[in-house]
């Protein structure tokens, strides 16, 4: 403990140390709390010090109980902790330490180190979590397309109209169910349904690419479209 008064250095560090604690060590009263109670003659200042007063007012509740609460009561408080401390001072208060930027624990630290292997296999499966879910694609937008492909007349051969359309094939186009439509004059069109990918499937290419078929294909319309 630095020289410069022992019992205000120990508030000081009991200060930083209950920050984060409600007890010395462990999650309930102790001897360790008891021995460190009984090293200080008088409640911290409140202002200056409020874990430290938070702390020592809890334990002075349990002051009926010291005698039978957990450890060993013949330890000194400095037995639950490293001997010395370092603690940040003013340099005017102890001209002949120089300030330190990093504070020890007065009590130790209840952490142990963690396993570097285990630390190693967590990150690997972070990042292959984070690879994955990189990697993972939104399903692809599709439409569902009621087609009709109207023939030049009467005697157009429907069925090899049929053939040659559905031999056009293209990257996100999947041809369904047709069936003939009686139109008037003993003519008939062909209704296909169709299921296209929107990126990558335009529409009017493919009625252009079914209109190629001049000797069958008089025209095609889009009857009905919509999103899947």
């Amino acid at each position: 403990m630095a020289q410069v008064n022992p019992e205000l250095t120990l508030i000081a560090v009991l200060n930083e140390w209950m920050k984060t604690r409600s007890y010395i060590t462990g999650y309930g009263p102790s001897q360790a709390d008891v021995v460190t109670f009984k090293g200080l003659k008088e409640s911290p200042p409140v202002a200056k010090y409020p874990h430290a007063y938070r702390w020592y007012k809890h334990i002075a509740s349990h002051q009926s109980e010291f005698s039978s609460l957990p450890g060993d009561p013949s330890k000194a408080y400095t037995a639950y902790g490293p001997e010395a401390h370092e603690l940040a001072i003013n340099p005017k208060d102890a001209p002949n330490a120089a300030a330190e930027d990093d504070e020890d624990d007065l009590f130790g630290s209840e952490e142990e180190e963690e396993d570097p292997e285990a630390v190693r296999q967590r990150e690997e499966n972070l990042a292959a979590y984070k690879k994955k879910k990189e990697g993972k694609t939104k399903p692809a937008a599709k439409s569902i397309v009621t087609m009709d492909v109207k023939p030049w007349d009467d005697e157009t051969d429907m069925k090899e109209l049929e053939a040659n359309m559905r031999k056009i094939e293209m990257d996100g186009l999947v041809w369904g169910a047709s069936t003939l439509v009686p139109v008037g004059f003993g003519i008939k069109k062909l209704q296909v349904n169709l299921v296209v990918e929107d990126e990558k499937v335009s529409v009017d290419e493919l009625q252009a690419k079914i209109e190629e078929d001049e000797d069958h294909v008089q025209s095609t319309d889009v009857a009905a479209m919509q999103k899947l």
